[in-house]
Formats: structure tokens, sequence, C-alpha cells
């Protein structure tokens, strides 16, 4: 038990870079606390010990804001951040290194009895405000973004995002030549990736998309104009275009680097 807890606090450690030193992880930080209500509640709970179960996760909810069903499973190494409005249900199952933000719902959808919550695999994390619905797979390593609302399986290594969640599609290992020719287009134009990433998740970066492909169809357009007019007119081949500096566009990526959504490797939580 206390190799666990020492566990516990380490695993703080590598995910909140607030926290300070082990006194003030193990007497401020309620998700801790509420996981290790859990477990009391959860030994009583499989030892048919119901009512004393339900009390000491009912203290637990109050000391903590967190509310966890004693007889839901779960994993090593789990981390609550905040905590503030959590609530897990009776048959969720979390496995070993999973993070959740405040305000998330590993909640049922059905008032049926069985399994009525969700599972979730090994470092899954889910962002504040999330809600995971009914007897679903959330795939080992998976990202829930905040204020998703998920209802159906999501694979491994995925990110859902929005209401309804959806799944953020990736592209293949290899680029596609449309791929290729849009990032040249950003290239040439000075314009960092925010919209040319693997995975497209707001309607903004797709925008972009369109006109860096447009963009990349114009600019293939006025070369072939260009090309029949030098021969027409061969002195018109002297006259260039001004030159697209990357410093010029540096202002312009920034203020996009900044926009909401515009990668989901970043910790959804916060």
């Amino acid at each position: 038990m206390i190799e666990q807890m020492k566990e516990d606090i380490r695993s703080v450690f590598h995910r909140d870079p607030a926290a300070r030193n082990a006194f003030e992880v193990l007497t401020a930080y309620p998700g801790l606390h509420a996981i290790w209500s859990h477990r009391v509640a959860n030994a009583l709970w499989r030892r048919n010990f119901k009512w004393l179960a339900r009390m000491v996760s009912n203290l637990g909810r109050w000391l903590t804001g967190i509310e966890i069903h004693p007889g839901a499973t779960i994993g090593r190494r789990f981390f609550i951040d905040h905590g503030m409005g959590v609530v897990i249900g009776e048959t969720a199952e979390i496995g070993d290194d999973v993070t959740l933000y405040h305000g998330v719902t590993l909640g049922g959808t059905s008032w049926n009895k069985g399994k009525r919550h969700p599972t979730l695999g090994n470092n899954v994390v889910c962002g504040a405000g999330a809600k995971v619905l009914g007897p679903i797979n959330i795939g080992a390593g998976a990202r829930v973004g905040s204020n998703a609302v998920v209802t159906r399986d999501v694979p491994e290594d995925a990110t859902v995002v929005g209401i309804p969640g959806r799944i953020i599609k990736r592209q293949p290992e290899e680029e596609s030549p449309e791929e290729l020719k849009r990032r040249q287009m950003a290239d040439k134009v000075g314009f960092d990736a925010y919209a040319v990433t693997k995975e497209v998740s707001d309607p903004v970066a797709h925008a972009i998309r369109c006109l860096l492909d447009h963009m990349q169809a114009m600019d293939h357009k006025v070369d072939g104009m260009g090309k029949a007019l030098c021969e027409l007119k061969p002195e018109y081949c002297d006259e260039q275009l001004p030159e697209l500096k990357s410093e010029d566009f540096e202002a312009a990526v920034d203020d996009c680097s900044g926009m909401p959504g515009q990668s989901d490797t970043e910790a959804p939580g916060e």
C-alpha cells in the first residue's frame, strides 16, 4: 500500500509541472485523496460491505468534489488534475497511467443493470469537461478533447473532439501528392504548417488547406500563361515577380499558432 501511494505521488510529478514537493502533493491534491478514498471504498465493495463502501465514497465526494463509485475499476498511476466535478460510474474500467481533468464524466446511457459505463485503455487522456458515455471502449493512448461528448468507440492513439465526438483522421505516413503540393505552397509563401498538419481538427485549418490548394492551382496556371506570353513577347520574361520573404509572414504565423484547435498533440485539459 505504501509503495502504491509513493507511485501515485511520483505520477503527479510526471504529469503536473505545478507540483513542487511531495508534502504539497500529499496534502493539497484532491485528485490524489479521491483515488486513495476510492481504494478503501472499492476494497469494502468487493468484500460485500456495500453500504459502508458507499459511505466512504460519499465522504470522499464531500471532501474532494470528485465522485467515484466504489464499484469502478481503476488501474495504477491514475491521475485526476484539479478534479472538481469528476464523476466515474459503477461499471467504469480505467487502465494504467490514465489522466482526467476537471469536469470529466464517465457516465452511463442506460438504466439497465450490467455494463453501463465506458472502458478506458492505458495512457488515455480526457480533457476538461469531456463526457464519455455508455459501455464504449476508448483505446490505449487515445485523447478526448475538452468538452467533447463521446458515445462511440475510439480506436487506439486517436483523438476525438466536438459534440458529438468525432475522430480526427490521421494522414498516412507517406504524404500524398496533393499534400506534398500543399506543403510546398505553404513553404513558398513562408507560412508555417498550421493548416498543413497531419490532423485537421477545426474548420479554420480546413479553410486554409483549401486556400493553399487554390493558390497552388493559380500558381500553376500563371506559370503556364507566363510561358505562353514569353513565346509571343520575349521581353516579357525579363519581368520578375517580387520575392516572398518568410520574415514578412512571421507575425501572422505567430497569431495562427495561438488559435484554439491548432494542434491535438497538446494536452487537452488546460
